[in-house]
């Protein structure tokens, strides 16, 4: 592999404005997926840093320098923030392919995109000034009412491995914006960038507490920040397990969460479509992006039967052309696994889906040309049936489980045959076809002849086990905001309801 010419920082826990060294000075191996090797090391918080940290957050609350600012003041820091991330964007792009094993190409795209957010977040900051007082007309001359807009307080936001600058961007932008104090906890196995946000903050001269980065294991950083009883509110991405643990820990406290889990989300075909390489390419890409490691990955493929043939051997002629390699190399469109247990993981479905009577129509295995790392070919399996583990359960790698349909009924059928409900997508130039299953689908996200096209200013968020509530958009902001009704009796009336004691 060859190293780049960056650097690893060796950095601490994110506190208060400054780094601090976690309490029991325990630190975590960084492992390249790519190399296999060791190639820096990140601070474990544990219990006693998450109540430090959470003292740091309701201090900056109290502080006029951080609580008592205006949407326009911390649009500034937001744009500041933005503006070093571009400065820092092939730095922070080699970073994060290093830790994660993501192609540099969707690196340095991830990083336009979390500037975009910082950017798009600084606006509702600014336009937040002017809804934050919202007179209500009860048409009533004996009252005058209000809605007023808050900061929720203190956040604990806990993210994943897969995007990591960019989902912990999709939660800490709209926080800051709304004025929260946050509490970042991102995955212990892609930790790199969002520490170097911490240093980011830091430089453009963010309040001290306003944003706290903890890095750490699940068990020992994260279950104390969610149950923690001045944290005020959970938003976490990640998987379906962690999510009820999450909800469960903050049940005790009645406290809100915002849960964005897995998906197996389906991409339907129909046989109209006139571009058949245009359905391919989105097929490819809706499952093969970021080696499949997509929590709305189309990774159900429902072909109609009359062109299952021919689609399928387009597929196999495109991916082909799919260079595998070190991620840091130019044209590289598929990187490793993220981690040996994930890689595992993922050669465990396939071996199952063998095992229960599928065909793995290519890929299945590693890569003979790659050596060392946690590489998987894109893989499609046929011969799929909707009892199998391949078809229920979500991979979270570059593969792709195949069904045919005759009629539009057993499309919906089958599409929505599943516990999840993140993405769905649809190919056919039939307008009105896709309007039918835009009310069919059973998810929060739908792609018309495309899949996984991501925009910061549109709502991300399924139902059923893929969660609740929404990340972007003017929702991902209503999540850091407390609500109050304000009214005032303006009569000089006495309110009569009891009778005055001077009357009777």
């Amino acid at each position: 592999m060859a190293i780049p010419n960056v650097r690893i920082p060796s950095r601490q826990l994110y506190i208060d404005g400054e780094w601090r060294e976690p309490v029991k000075k325990n630190r975590i191996p960084i492992i390249s997926p790519a190399t296999e090797e060791i190639i820096g090391e990140i601070p474990a918080a544990t219990e006693e840093d998450v109540d430090i940290a959470v003292e740091a957050a309701r201090r900056a609350l109290a502080r006029d320098d951080w609580g008592s600012t205006t949407g326009a003041q911390r649009a500034k820091y937001l744009r500041a923030i933005a503006a070093k991330i571009l400065e820092r964007k092939s730095e922070l792009a080699k970073l994060e392919s290093l830790d994660c094993g993501k192609t540099l190409f969707e690196a340095a795209w991830d990083m336009d995109d979390v500037a975009a957010s910082f950017e798009y977040y600084a606006d509702l900051a600014e336009a937040l000034d002017s809804k934050r007082k919202t007179p209500v007309d009860l048409h009533l001359d004996s009252f005058k009412t209000y809605v007023l807009r808050e900061p929720l307080g203190v956040v604990g936001l806990i993210t994943p491995w897969n995007y990591p600058l960019l989902m912990a961007t999709w939660k800490v932008a709209p926080a800051l914006a709304a004025g929260c104090a946050a509490i970042l906890k991102p995955s212990e196995l892609a930790s790199i960038t969002c520490l170097e946000l911490g240093e980011i903050c830091r430089e453009v001269g963010l309040p001290p507490g306003a944003l706290n980065i903890l890095t750490g294991l699940g068990p020992e950083a994260g279950a104390p920040l969610v149950s923690h009883p001045h944290v005020d509110k959970i938003a976490f991405t990640g998987s379906g397990a962690t999510g009820v643990k999450i909800m469960t820990a903050a049940a005790q406290l009645v406290k809100p969460v915002t849960l964005e889990l897995g998906g197996k989300s389906p991409i339907v075909v129909f046989d109209d479509i006139d571009n058949l390489d245009l359905a391919v390419e989105w097929t490819l890409f809706g499952c093969f992006a970021n080696a499949g490691q997509v929590c709305s990955a189309t990774s159900r493929l429902i072909l109609q039967e009359s062109i299952a043939s021919e689609f399928l051997e387009r597929l196999l002629l495109w991916i082909k052309n799919i260079k595998i390699s070190d991620p840091l190399e130019e044209d590289c469109k598929l990187g490793p696994i993220v981690s040996s247990g994930q890689y595992e993981k993922v050669l465990k479905f396939i071996s199952k889906a063998k095992d229960e009577g599928a065909t793995i129509l290519c890929g299945g295995e590693r890569p003979q040309h790659m050596k060392k790392g946690y590489y998987v070919q894109p893989t499609i399996i046929t011969d799929v049936n909707t009892s199998m583990e391949i078809w229920k359960e979500e991979v979270f790698g570059p593969v792709l489980c195949v069904k045919t349909f005759k009629t539009e009924e057993e499309a919906i059928e089958l599409a929505n045959d599943t516990k999840y409900g993140l993405a769905s997508a649809i190919m056919s130039k039939d307008v009105e076809r896709c309007e039918r299953f835009t009310k069919a689908f059973q998810t929060g996200i739908i792609w018309f002849n495309c899949s996984q096209p991501t925009f910061t200013q549109l709502p991300w968020g399924g139902r059923k086990r893929s969660g609740f509530g929404r990340d972007l958009g003017e929702w991902g902001l209503e999540n850091y905001l407390n609500i109050k009704q304000v009214t005032q009796y303006t009569s000089v009336e006495p309110w009569a309801f009891y009778k005055s004691p001077s009357k009777v």
